[in-house]
């Protein structure tokens, strides 16, 4: 379930849905820059081996006045991606992706400072989580049939993030990927932003993983924003470039360039969104943490539920530890049913 493409500039990838958590969803997007052209796809990544769920992944749309408005929805129409899961048919978010690109930029003017509040609210009560578990709107990360666990130079397992800032999958995303690693380590410098306003879900607000750092005994975080959110001709400004590594982990697993795109020690991916980003539509920053303890809240459904997928993928990389969240009945569950 992958898609790869090189990079001149960053090119917005695609998300789609692998488990869809609304019926009737609105086309998407898919953001990303590995190639400098632009692409937007209308069919799925390749799969890994033994894939899971399907999943709501996006990329970058082509931003230009010059493009009739009816070319546009047809692009978005033939967008629209219909997997089967669990032998019912889901519909998948579509892709867009956009072209174009620049020279990496030092300053980010898509970020804002992050309220403490929505800081201290990713550290979501192991209560609350355990009361989630894993709603079934919430797509689970799928083994990539690989042996050996991607490991850093300090012999722990690696989790890695590829997206952008304006993506609204992303936007997403993120937030799962903050409680969950919330579980293992520390975040600091953690800053706000948003998806475009030009995007479908606009504006939906999350967190930056941009200059941020990440400490823990259990695994190493290598997060790449490659786009802001803000437009610079018919792209988004470049932020951040994969590595050399990490380009190699996207043509390996995610060869249609979507995003966002999670690899978990090599040995579990998520390609797109774990559920959908209407769930966050019109909330601010404060709002959504605030949900977050609410296990009943959609948002808490939703975020917490994806967190605690992600969380039981983590175990299986770092040895079950820390114990006391791999022996939880719940990521227990999940851990198995991921086939660990």
């Amino acid at each position: 379930m992958s898609k790869s493409t090189n990079r001149r500039v960053p090119s917005a990838r695609r998300s789609t849905s692998t488990k869809s958590a609304q019926s009737a969803m609105p086309t998407g997007s898919r953001s990303g820059g590995r190639s400098g052209r632009d692409r937007s796809g209308t069919g799925p990544r390749a799969k890994p081996a033994a894939a899971g769920r399907n999943g709501f992944r996006s990329r970058h749309p082509v931003v230009s006045a010059l493009v009739p408005v009816v070319l546009v929805l047809a692009v978005l129409a033939t967008m629209v991606i219909v997997k089967v899961t669990s032998g019912s048919s889901s519909p998948a978010l579509a892709a867009s992706r956009l072209g174009g690109g620049g020279t990496v930029s030092a300053v980010d003017p898509g970020i804002t400072a992050l309220a403490p509040g929505v800081a201290a609210a990713l550290e979501v009560p192991a209560s609350t989580l355990d009361s989630v578990g894993s709603p079934s709107s919430v797509v689970a990360p799928s083994r990539t049939g690989e042996s050996q666990i991607l490991r850093g130079a300090d012999g722990k397992p690696v989790v890695t993030y590829i997206g952008a800032e304006y993506c609204p999958y992303c936007a997403a995303e993120r937030w799962a990927i903050a409680v969950a690693l919330s579980r293992f380590g520390t975040f600091s410098n953690l800053s706000g932003t948003h998806s475009a306003s030009q995007r479908r879900v606009p504006n939906t607000q999350t967190l930056s993983f941009y200059r941020s750092q990440y400490s823990s005994p259990y695994l190493d975080f290598e997060p790449v924003e490659e786009a802001t959110n803000q437009v610079v001709g018919n792209s988004y400004a470049t932020l951040q470039r994969p590595t050399a590594a990490e380009s190699a982990l996207l043509a390996r697993f995610d060869a249609g360039g979507s995003i966002p795109f999670l690899d978990i020690g090599n040995k579990y991916v998520v390609i797109g969104a774990s559920y959908s980003p209407l769930v966050l539509a019109g909330l601010s920053q404060s709002q959504i943490a605030g949900q977050l303890a609410n296990p009943s809240s959609p948002v808490a459904q939703a975020i917490d539920g994806a967190a605690n997928e992600i969380t039981a993928a983590i175990t299986q990389v770092t040895g079950e530890q820390p114990t006391s969240i791999a022996n939880s009945p719940v990521i227990a569950s999940i851990a198995k049913s991921l086939g660990a």
